[in-house]
Formats: structure tokens, sequence, C-alpha cells
């Protein structure tokens, strides 16, 4: 494929608001996780675990513009879209191409079920309470409903919801959207945040971890959550772009092997690696940079680790960013593109932060450490519940 020109993107998580907090707290190995303060409603101590959590979100109502819209999800939205010159981006995007043209895709595992559980939780007489009683918020298609009442684009507007695979999906669509002439541009994205059905129910699974998240250590055992939000323009690339930043390719796959589980020898993994090359007509040996979906679960680590084994030289540098962020969910893959962006425009690699006894299963490929160096080519991983696979190639023109 020719390629897509990414020419503005933008991420807030824990680490803080806007891209160039997150490229300050990775190079600091500065971690945003925090003891679990984020409990459930009308209920005793919170689950003790490590979270990622975006401050200052409840002192932060969205304008009375949008109070239809009022959820702590879209509340996130809103602040990360007003970060890096996002929303005048976008405007420039509606004067160039018209509303109509203008793709918006995004992805979310959750979206807005924190309103529904507080609805629940506050019944009155069987009836949701008043101020709840708004069906917009009770949706998985909440945020992508906001993100185009707060843009004024009204091109195609998807939510993706392939757990945390979603905001990595949301380029592939995007960029089927321009392929098939349908949109001249688009504004890819995803937000998730903490609430209790995303603690308690990955909790159950057994996933969830009492310690910071180690990932690819030989001590890991689970995950730390966390919460986050991102966005990305895409357009298609010029005869005259000189330069910059653009999605070289992706490959999606599905294992189809368990519900929650991946393939144990990672084929599906190495097929969605394997397609996001292909289609970026590279070899593996020309990446620069990896970053892994690298959960911090025993299983899920070592499988990863094994496909990307098989197919990389041990010459890669591949880190996981989860011990800065926690695991973000449906906003994984837009937030970890994010790193990918900053590694091919700064030239900072991150290491693997909180982990430290290498797990003899895994290859060289994996690091700990930070590396600065310049690269041309990175890769983001995001898998998801079910096997569901998206790699996404980055590369730099500059």
């Amino acid at each position: 494929m020719r390629g897509l020109a990414i020419r503005h993107y933008t991420a807030t998580t824990a680490l803080g608001q806007g891209r160039m907090a997150q490229l300050d707290a990775l190079r600091a190995g500065r971690s945003g996780l925090v003891r679990n303060d984020f409990g459930p409603l009308n209920a005793g101590a919170p689950l003790p675990t490590w979270i990622g959590r975006v401050a200052g979100l409840e002192d932060a109502p969205l304008p009375a513009a949008f109070a239809r819209w009022e959820c702590r999800n879209n509340r996130l939205a809103w602040l990360a879209l007003n970060q890096d010159g996002l929303l005048s981006a976008v405007q420039t995007l509606r004067e160039q191409y018209g509303a109509e043209r203008v793709a918006l895709v995004m992805g979310t595992s959750t979206s807005s079920i924190g309103a529904t559980e507080e609805a629940y939780a506050d019944l009155d007489d069987g009836h949701f309470p008043a101020h709840l009683q708004r069906p917009q918020v009770h949706t998985p298609h909440s945020l992508g409903e906001f993100v185009q009442a707060a843009t004024g684009l009204r091109g195609p507007c998807v939510t993706v919801a392939t757990a945390c695979s979603s905001s990595a999906k949301v380029f592939a669509q995007a960029a089927r959207l321009m392929a098939a002439g349908i949109v001249d541009a688009a504004l890819v994205g995803g937000v998730d945040t903490l609430c209790g059905s995303v603690l308690y129910g990955f909790n159950a699974l057994g996933l969830v971890s009492a310690n910071p998240c180690m990932p690819f250590d030989a001590r890991r055992d689970g995950l730390s959550l966390g919460e986050a939000g991102g966005f990305a323009i895409l357009e298609r690339r010029t005869e005259g772009d000189g330069g910059g930043l653009y999605l070289a390719g992706f490959g999606e796959s599905s294992d189809a092997h368990h519900m929650s589980a991946p393939h144990p020898q990672g084929l599906g993994a190495q097929l969605s690696m394997r397609d996001a090359l292909a289609r970026g007509g590279i070899q593996a040996e020309q990446l620069g940079y990896l970053n892994l979906h690298g959960t911090s679960t025993p299983a899920n680590d070592r499988v990863e680790a094994l496909a990307v084994d098989a197919m990389f030289p041990a010459s890669l540098h591949a880190s996981s960013t989860k011990g800065w962020t926690g695991h973000t969910l449906g906003a994984a893959g837009i937030v970890e593109s994010v790193f990918a962006l900053l590694a091919l425009e700064h030239g900072f690699l991150p290491g693997t932060l909180g982990s430290h006894t290498p797990d003899p299963a895994c290859g060289a490929q994996i690091r700990f450490v930070p590396q600065q160096t310049k690269i041309t080519y990175a890769m983001n991983n995001s898998f998801g519940f079910g096997g569901n696979n998206c790699s996404l190639l980055f590369g730099s023109a500059a």
C-alpha cells in the first residue's frame, strides 16, 4: 500500500495530557501507575491492585452544549480531543474536504458502561435515576456519536469494539474507507475508562495482579489496568510530501482458538505481523522498534515473545509500555501507536518499565532498557480476546 500520512496525533493517559507528556514520562522512566483508589459504587475497599488513572476527570464535566453525553468516558474523549491542536486540525479537514468526506472511526471496549453501572446502582423504583435517563450514554456507540457531535464531522461514523485491539483496527478500517473512495481523510482514535466491569471482570478471570505489572519478567503474575484516550488524523500521501510520519501497513487476523487465551504458538499474532510487513513492502530486519502488546500475564507474554522470536532478528528492539500506563484496553491500540510514532519522530525506543528479571522463554528482542537511535519503521501490536489481532506498521520519511 502507498501509505497514509499522519500529520496530527495525540494521547492522554495516566502520564499526562498530550503527546509531549507521554514522551517526557517515557524518557524519565516515570510510571503513571498508582495503588487502586477506584472502588465500586456503594461498596467497601477498592480491589487491591495498581491502576493507570487519568487525573482530574472528576472535576472536568463536559461543556453545557454536550451535557447529554456526560459520562467519564466522554469526558476523557473531550480532554484528549483538546490536546496538541487536534480540534483545530479537524476544523481544517472540514474546510478542505467537507464534513461529509471525513470518516470518524473510534475504538473502545467498554465505552460508557460506567454510566450504566451507576444507573443500575442507583435505581429509582426500578427505573434509572433522572440524570441518567439518557439512552445515548448506554450504548457501545456512545463514544463515536459524542466525537461526531464534538467535531462536526459528517462522514461515516464507526465504532470498533474488538476488545484490546479496538483502537488499532480503526487504522485498518479507515484505510479501507479511503481506498474505496468513500472519504478523503479520517479521524481515528479510541477511549476507554476505568469502571467496575473492567476491574472486577478481569479480576474474575484471574488476570489482575496485586503488584505493578512486569511485562515479560520471569516474576510476572498479571496485569495492571488503565484508562486513556488518543486520536490521529489520516490523509492520503501526495507527491509533494517531502517527509513526515505515515501508516505504512496493517495486518489483521483471528486465532479463533479460545475466548480469552491466545493460540499457544502465536500463529495469529505472526500472521498479523507478517501482513503488516507485506503491506508496507519491507522485510522483518528493516523494523527498528516493536511496541509489544505485552500485558504482563504469563501466557500472553510468552506467546507474543514466541511469535516475535520466530519472525525477527535478535537485533530488533521490542518492548512493552504498559508499565507506564497500565493496560488501557480498547484504547491500547491508539496509545501505543502514539508511542511508536514518538519513537519514529524522536528516536527514543522505550524499555519495559518495572521489569528486571528476563524470562528465559523470551527471545533477545525483548528489551528492558531504553535506547536512543534513529529508526525508519516502527510497529505496534494489539491483541484482543478471542485471538483478535492487529499489527500496525508506521514509517518516517524524514
